[in-house]
C-alpha cells in the first residue's frame, strides 16, 4: 500500500455534468482553448482537476527535462538540452526517456511575470559568463494541465502572456538581449468567482470554454454527496478501488476519443449552421466559430462517433458561446441564454449559403 494518499475519484463527483464535460473535451482536444468555471466556492472545482488528472494515460518524458519532453522532441528547445541529451545536438540518439504522471501546476496568485514565463539565472551568468534559462511556471505546466484559481484576480497582462502562450502552444522569452522559446501546450483551467470581479469581455473571449456552475440544489443528491466523502475520508484507498473501473472505463473513453477526434467528419452543413448561429447571436470575431467547431468534433468523439450530429452541435454552443455574446449569460439568467441558444441554432437552416 503506498504512504500517499490516494484523489477523490473523477467519476465519484455527483452531479456537475457540464464542468465534467467540458474537463473531458478539453483533453481531447487541447486546442479548444481551455475552460472557465465560473461559480461559488465547494462546487468541486479543484477537486475535478485534480481527479481528472489522475486518471489520464501515462506520458513518455526525457528524463530530467524541465519541459517534459519526448525523446523524439527534444531538438526544438535549447542548444543547453541538446548538449546535454543528444550530444551536441546529434538527433540520432535517443536519451533516456521515462513514463510520467500528466500533473496539474498551479499558477499562485502573486505570481510574477518572470515566474509565470520564465527568466534567466543570473548567478550562473555571473559565475560562468553563460547565459542559461531558467523554466518558469508555462515551462512546467507543458504536456499537462495549468490551474489558475481566481484568474479574475491576476493582473490583466499576466492574464494576456497566459493566453497568448495557450493560444499558439510557445513560450517566448525576451530577456537581455537574448531570445529563448519553448513549447507551451497545455491545458488551461481558470476558475473565478464572479462576487469577486469580472474578467474583461477580450479576456472571456480568450477562454475556449465556459462553465456557470452552483451548488446542487437536489437534497438527495446533496445526501448522495455527504456519504461519499463520508466514506473517502473513512477510507481512501477502498473508495478509489470501489471506483477504479469507472475510472479505468472513463480513461479508456478519453484515449479512445483522442485517437478519434481528427477523423471526425465536419460537413459543409455543420460548419453553416454554427456559422449562422454564432451571427444570430451577436458574438465577435471567429474565435467563437472555431471554439464551438473544435468542441462538436470533441464530443462527436468522445461519444465514439465520425459523425456530428446537431445535438452535439447544441450541446457544444451551450459550453462555448454564453461567455462571448454581447448579451452575457452573466446579465442575466443563465438558463434564458441556454435558451436563446438553442432557439436560434434551431432556427438556422444547415443549408443556406
Amino acid at each position: 500500500m503506498t504512504s500517499t494518499l490516494p484523489l477523490y475519484p473523477f467519476a465519484a463527483i455527483v452531479g456537475q455534468d457540464k464542468l465534467k464535460l467540458a474537463l473531458i473535451l478539453n483533453i481531447v482536444d487541447p486546442t479548444i482553448g481551455g475552460v472557465l468555471i465560473r461559480g461559488e466556492k465547494g462546487t468541486a472545482k479543484s477537486t475535478a482537476v485534480r481527479g481528472l488528472a489522475d486518471i489520464l494515460p501515462m506520458i513518455e518524458v526525457v528524463e530530467n527535462c524541465p519541459f517534459q519532453l519526448p525523446a523524439r522532441d527534444t531538438h526544438v528547445v535549447c542548444a543547453n538540452c541538446m548538449d546535454q541529451f543528444c550530444l551536441n545536438g546529434n538527433p540520432a540518439i535517443q536519451p533516456a526517456s521515462k513514463a510520467s504522471k500528466i500533473s496539474v501546476v498551479e499558477l499562485p496568485l502573486g505570481a510574477t511575470e518572470d515566474r509565470l514565463v520564465g527568466t534567466l539565472n543570473l548567478e550562473h551568468a555571473l559565475k560562468t559568463g553563460e547565459k542559461r534559462f531558467e523554466p518558469g511556471i508555462l515551462g512546467q505546466a507543458h504536456r499537462n494541465i495549468l490551474y489558475v484559481d481566481e484568474v479574475n484576480l491576476l493582473d490583466d497582462h499576466l492574464v494576456d502572456v497566459l493566453l497568448d502562450s495557450a493560444a499558439m502552444g510557445m513560450n517566448t522569452v525576451e530577456r537581455e538581449g537574448v531570445s529563448f522559446a519553448h513549447p507551451a501546450r497545455f491545458t488551461l483551467v481558470g476558475t473565478m468567482n464572479p462576487e469577486e470581479g469580472e474578467l474583461r469581455p477580450q479576456l472571456l473571449d480568450r477562454f475556449g470554454l465556459c462553465v456557470n456552475i452552483e451548488g446542487i440544489r437536489d437534497a438527495r443528491s446533496r445526501v448522495e454527496i455527504m456519504e461519499r466523502r463520508l466514506g473517502f475520508d473513512r477510507d481512501p484507498w477502498r473508495f478509489a478501488e470501489e471506483w477504479s473501473n469507472e475510472s479505468a472505463a472513463l480513461s479508456r473513453s478519453i484515449q479512445k476519443a483522442q485517437m478519434l477526434c481528427p477523423d471526425v467528419a465536419t460537413e459543409k452543413a455543420i460548419l453553416q449552421r454554427i456559422a449562422h448561429a454564432c451571427l444570430k447571436l451577436g458574438v465577435d470575431g471567429h474565435r467563437a466559430d472555431i471554439a464551438t467547431l473544435k468542441t462538436t468534433k470533441a464530443l462527436a468523439a468522445y461519444e465514439g462517433r465520425i459523425n456530428i450530429t446537431p445535438e452535439d452541435v447544441a450541446a457544444a454552443a451551450e459550453l462555448a458561446l454564453p461567455h462571448r455574446m454581447r448579451r452575457a449569460a452573466f446579465d442575466g439568467a443563465a438558463g434564458e441564454v441556454i435558451e436563446e441558444i438553442r432557439r436560434t441554432l434551431q432556427s438556422c437552416s444547415p443549408d443556406v449559403e
